[in-house]
């Protein structure tokens, strides 16, 4: 199952990556009306590698601590992805209709956040599977 949680999380961040450059490319901070912080489009992807270097730091050492750290990483990628994704919906006519990323694409953005989802729920389970034994 970690590995499974591993191979999740890096696909997320596969998903992710063109919504990142979408909104880059569509002029992401220099935009002066934008739905997204520019502060939490820059933090989710950081969070989130982080978060993945610590779970990668677990395989390795398989120390249940780092288990919960990811985890506790992930539910701050989380938080600030459903930010980003409420945003998303709101700003398709909304008054901060205008700026970078209106041109993401629904599917990339439904892949990324069901991969995600998929990837705290396997995190979460090995989590408690390692804390048990």
């Amino acid at each position: 199952m970690e590995f499974a949680a591993l191979g999740a999380w890096i696909l997320a961040a596969v998903a992710g990556g063109p919504l990142l450059v979408v909104w880059m490319r569509d002029g992401g901070r220099s935009t002066k009306v934008t739905r997204f912080p520019v502060l939490v489009v820059v933090a989710h992807p950081l969070a989130a590698l982080g978060g993945l270097a610590v779970w990668v730091a677990y395989l390795l050492t398989r120390n249940p601590g780092y288990a919960w750290v990811a985890f506790a990483a992930l539910l701050v990628v989380i938080l600030q992805g459903f930010v980003l994704f409420t945003r998303w919906l709101v700003g398709h006519g909304g008054r901060h209709a205008r700026g970078a990323g209106q041109t993401f694409p629904g599917t990339a953005v439904a892949v990324h956040g069901a991969v995600a989802v998929t990837t705290i729920v396997l995190v979460f389970l090995t989590a408690i599977e390692v804390t048990r034994a």
